[in-house]
């Protein structure tokens, strides 16, 4: 997309609104009031790449962390993995997350036959120095009771943060508060801090913790002060968004969101503070669902959301 006409689309969509390798000069580059990385996710902005596109991406335009792609990861040689990380400590880039690729929402053969294959990419996750893995919790479900489905999700995650810990990585797990999705359902499940917290309890492997989502925390009226009180180790990624303007709270769908800071509905500001105070550490991606940007080419859409999450830490005091 030519410039002119990604600066009339991104005014039209309200875009343009927000306008193991950590090296120490990688270390000094980054602003000393802050910790966390920019990370890019480029499946959350609607950019196909694959893992090196993504690392090419994220050093082109001012990222500081990048997705794992497990499956390809665990997949290389020595000598080929040994070229990545060489790219990647050149570019002064480290590893952000992984997805969790186990689908532990369905039924128990599909979960089975997936965690065969966890150990393999969680080893080629290792050797590539990636530290954290993360997934999302559904909050509602048709035939699982709370009670039920809390004992499930404790049972199979269990599995899953033994094999991950074999291999020296953490395990994420978002919260989703969207009213509109717990709703969906006949049985409301997790959908706040408090309770995703009592399910990382429940695994009990002492590398399990959450996936913080300022929308979520918004929807799910979490505070400043339960972010206050937990500690970095606690919190494997930040997901930064923001919402619609002229929509009611509870009528908010998860699928329509905005880049940080391009409304100012949700007050990022205190939820980036509250963050830094504890001395978070790991990535903050932003994941907007926005169909707008997923509309943009791959450059503009990079360029878009690098410049909202610089924006946006700009307010980090």
């Amino acid at each position: 997309m030519k410039r002119r006409n990604f600066l009339r689309t991104a005014a039209a969509t309200g875009l343009a609104a927000p306008f193991l390798f950590q090296s120490k000069a990688f270390a000094q580059s980054r602003s000393p009031k802050r910790k966390m990385t920019l990370n890019l996710v480029c499946g959350a902005i609607g950019v196909k790449a694959s893992q090196t596109r993504a690392i090419e991406l994220a050093a082109q335009y001012g990222f500081e962390s990048v997705e794992a792609h497990g499956a390809y990861l665990s997949g290389l040689s020595g000598g080929e993995m040994d070229e990545l990380l060489a790219d990647l400590k050149r570019k002064r880039l480290v590893w952000g997350t992984c997805g969790l690729p186990v689908d532990f929402r369905k039924d128990e053969d599909t979960f089975k036959e997936d965690l065969k294959a966890l150990p393999n990419i969680a080893a080629g996750l290792e050797r590539a120095g990636v530290e954290r893995v993360s997934t999302w919790l559904m909050p509602a479900h048709n035939e699982l009771t709370y009670n039920q489905n809390f004992k499930q999700h404790a049972k199979r995650l269990k599995k899953v943060c033994k094999i991950l810990a074999d291999h020296d990585l953490r395990f994420g797990m978002e919260y989703v508060g969207t009213t509109t999705l717990l709703i969906s359902r006949k049985y409301p499940f997790v959908h706040t801090m408090a309770e995703v917290l009592e399910l990382v309890d429940a695994i009990g492997t002492g590398n399990a913790g959450i996936v913080l989502d300022s929308w979520h925390w918004w929807q799910a009226d979490d505070s400043v002060a339960d972010i206050e009180a937990l500690r970095n180790e606690d919190i494997v990624l930040v997901d930064l968004n923001d919402a619609p303007k002229g929509v009611e709270k509870q009528q908010q769908l998860d699928g329509k969101r905005e880049l940080p800071l391009a409304t100012g509905v949700i007050d990022v500001g205190p939820f980036l503070n509250a963050l830094n105070a504890i001395g978070y550490d790991g990535p903050v991606r932003a994941e907007p669902f926005n169909q707008p940007l997923r509309d943009l080419d791959d450059d503009a859409a990079c360029r878009a959301t690098v410049d909202s999450l610089k924006k946006a830490f700009e307010l980090i005091r």
